[in-house]
């Protein structure tokens, strides 16, 4: 019965974007969160009925009965419930789970949807409700089904061939694979020498520019197919180019436009701030989501600050439009705005399901550096770099005028070119760095090429310089890079990129060395055996067309049953057939090695085991001695000194993880836990925290005077004090709706650390 003096429940997922949204709305509404998911697939068993149509067995995620208590009762004195999660599949979902643990206590639900939290976007979401979309419900409970199938039933073969707690993902498993080729190509690259040749040139006005040699006769040099392949060669080239007149073939100039860039899509953004701030992409998106769900801003309370952070679209509203353009010609005069608003194609794949990302305010008192006294210093970048790509994208283009100067020498011809900026453009709004600024010299020519020159002007040699080169192998991913190659192959979505790149991380299947993502021993293990064994699968042409499946099942033009049935038939055929290879994988897994059995003689293999890998004799089971294999990298140099002789201690890696040892091993072979420095809290203990290793391989840190003291966390502690209640150490976390932060193990108070990085 619908109650009509009741205020109207508006559920959100954060109570951030609750807060923002509850100074919008007022006292005819109630504003209430359900702190992300409620409901989800269990963690303990597989939850999907595989013969009755795939149905997934949902139930209430740990902790969060007391929420869908408060959320029921809060419905119970409701006129009205609307739904207002995120505007893509995950938030459908989110609103219809939420709906069916509600519509006994209310059934008058409504959802609600709006790219960016302002006022005008929530009232027009207001005044138009409509039903839950069970379209977009199935695609993502698809995906999610799916990637249980994998995970759960993929997952046991690499527990019994390498060891237990490794995972397997549809997408995730695709990432890794293309990690894992790409070290493979440079592990196969060789290096091929080449010499170059740059002469010093001076023109009749005794003005110097260096020009580099391009041809010689009618062949192009290119170090991949036409090159100076030996000093022998370069120094004949050499000796004849001392001898030539150098004579001005040709000057070019041509005008140049540089198109403004498009505006910020998810993966562009997490592109962009994962180069230019070294961020994780994790980190990126988690900034962005608090942008998106209000920031404090004093006397104007909480506000949204940017529009929704998961977009594979180019789109801008109207509005939007009409108030950059505005603000581009009061901030940087008619000459920058171009006749018309700049409109960008989106990719083909894109669902388009609404804006790009972008500011949701464009006025001077919300430009960057107005705001960033309420930013934090990762939330300011983010912020700013977002309102710098929008307003670039609206913004008429940038020119330019190149010079081109070509000097022959006889059959050898030389090249010096450059370029200056004539009219900045987007770039007058779009530039981060010092070194992209362009400035307009009087003559008009770059700062590096000659003022006065013609053609047919004989030139001086003033010094000819030989340098070596070899070409390089490609280039690692960072995470950057590896968001671009999944972004235009169409694996996985945008918004599952962060999520992916951290779990290979937290899987130690990939390691960062600076930006770099290097696979490490086990990832290449693991990606070997998924790739030997489900080709199929974990392959990217399958993986893309897949999610061209989930985007059709959305749009009603395939079915969740036999789009499954397409995927799940196949696997459990190519499953069957590994599972009965279980024992011959293992073994294919072992590793010859040097050493012999101490014990009976016999080889010692490599093996993996639950701790990763050690030797072990070749004659079990009769014989089953085991050692820890030899560490494979120099030990790492610590600061510390070894208690008992006094030499430096080293980091070490065995078959229980790292530890730390005497560096005069085996004269002297102390070792303990390695420290993290941060004292143990407990009233009257003199331990400190160490990093230890469970017997399932899992990392935590408890005190150094076990078992006296039992004090343990499983996550890494800092000596920071709790700012709330004085505990004095607070513990690292990471999630994926709040990425990296610090939180007290006592009052559980959150502190967000933009110094410190993922």
């Amino acid at each position: 019965m619908t109650k009509k003096n009741a205020k109207k429940l508006v559920i959100v997922e954060s109570p951030a974007k609750a807060k923002t949204i509850n100074k919008i709305l007022g006292k005819d509404y109630k504003v209430a969160a359900s702190v992300g998911h409620v409901i989800d697939l269990p963690k303990s068993k597989f939850g999907v009925d595989l013969e009755n149509g795939y149905q997934p067995q949902y139930t209430v995620i740990k902790g969060k009965n007391e929420i869908i208590k408060q959320l029921k009762k809060e419905a119970e004195n409701a006129s009205e419930v609307l739904l207002a999660t995120d505007p893509d599949r995950e938030g459908e979902a989110i609103a219809y789970l939420v709906a069916e643990k509600i519509k006994t206590v209310n059934p008058n639900i409504h959802r609600i949807e709006f790219n960016e939290i302002t006022k005008p976007a929530v009232l027009k979401a207001l005044e138009n409700p409509r039903e839950i979309d069970l379209n977009r419900v199935q695609a993502q409970q698809a995906r999610r089904v799916m990637d249980r199938i994998v995970g759960y039933q993929v997952s046991p073969i690499l527990w019994n061939t390498i060891y237990k707690g490794l995972s397997a993902g549809r997408v995730q498993s695709v990432a890794l694979r293309l990690i894992c080729e790409r070290e493979a190509e440079i592990d196969a690259f060789t290096a091929v020498e080449y010499w170059s040749l740059t002469a010093n040139l001076e023109t009749n006005s005794q003005e110097t520019f260096a020009a580099k040699l391009v041809k010689i006769g009618k062949q192009t040099l290119d170090p991949n197919k036409f090159r100076i392949g030996s000093e022998g060669e370069a120094q004949e080239h050499y000796q004849k180019l001392l001898k030539e007149t150098y004579t001005v073939a040709d000057i070019r100039k041509e005008k140049v436009t540089k198109k403004a860039p498009p505006p910020f899509i998810t993966s562009t953004l997490q592109q962009d701030a994962s180069r230019r701030f070294s961020m994780s992409t994790a980190r990126v998106m988690s900034t962005a989501q608090k942008l998106y769900e209000g920031i404090n801003l004093g006397d104007k309370g909480n506000v949204g600050l940017i529009t929704y952070m998961r977009t594979d679209s180019t789109r801008i509203s109207s509005e939007a439009l009409h108030f950059v353009r505005k603000y581009i010609e009061e901030r940087y005069g008619a000459d920058y705005l171009p006749a018309k608003p700049n409109f960008y194609r989106a990719k083909k794949s894109a669902q388009d399901a609404h804006e790009a990302i972008r500011p949701t305010y464009i006025s001077p008192e919300f430009e960057p550096q107005k705001l960033k006294p309420f930013l934090s210093a990762e939330q300011f970048k983010i912020y700013d770099l977002i309102w710098k790509r929008f307003v670039a994208s609206q913004s008429k283009p940038a020119i330019g005028e190149k010079m081109t100067i070509d000097v022959s020498a006889g059959e050898y011809l030389f090249r010096a070119s450059g370029e200056v900026i004539t009219f900045p453009g987007w770039l007058a709004v779009y530039q981060l760095n010092q070194e992209e600024n362009h400035d307009e010299d009087q003559s008009g020519l770059p700062e590096n090429l000659p003022r006065k020159i013609s053609k047919g002007e004989r030139l001086a040699l003033l010094e000819l310089l030989l340098k070596q080169h070899f070409t390089k192998p490609p280039a690692r991913y960072t995470e950057s890079t590896l968001v671009k190659t999944l972004d235009k192959l169409g694996i996985g979505r945008p918004s599952t990129y962060a999520q992916i790149i951290s779990t290979l991380l937290k899987r130690t299947y990939v390691e960062k060395e600076k930006r770099a993502l290097l696979p490490t021993e086990l990832g290449k293990t693991v990606n070997r055996l998924l790739v030997q064994h489900f080709p199929e699968l974990f392959n990217v042409e399958f993986t893309a067309e897949m999610e061209n499946e989930l985007d059709k099942i959305e749009q009603h033009e395939a079915s969740y049953q036999k789009t499954l049935d397409s995927f799940y038939f196949p696997f459990k055929e190519r499953l069957e057939g590994v599972k009965g290879k279980v024992k011959e994988i293992k073994q294919s897994l072992q590793k010859p090695s040097e050493e012999t059995c101490d014990l009976c003689g016999k080889p010692m293999v490599i093996k993996w085991g639950r701790n990763g890998q050690f030797l072990a004799c070749s004659g079990f089971p009769e014989c089953k001695n085991t050692k820890p294999l030899e560490e494979q990298e120099a030990p790492k140099e610590t600061d510390e000194k070894c208690e008992k002789c006094g030499s430096p201690m080293v980091i070490k890696r065995g078959r229980f993880g790292e530890f730390m040892a005497c560096s005069r091993y085996p004269e002297c072979k102390n070792t303990k836990p390695i420290t993290t420095g941060v004292p143990c809290p407990e009233d009257g203990c003199s331990g400190q925290i160490v990093q230890r290793q469970s017997r399932r391989g899992k990392i935590f840190y408890s005190c150094s005077e076990y078992p006296k003291c039992k004090f343990a966390l499983w996550n890494r502690p800092t000596p920071r004090k709790c700012p709330k209640c004085d505990y004095p150490l607070m513990e690292e976390k990471t999630t994926r709706k709040d990425g990296f932060f610090l939180q007290c193990p006592q009052c559980k108070h959150k502190e967000m650390v933009d110094s410190l990085q993922q």
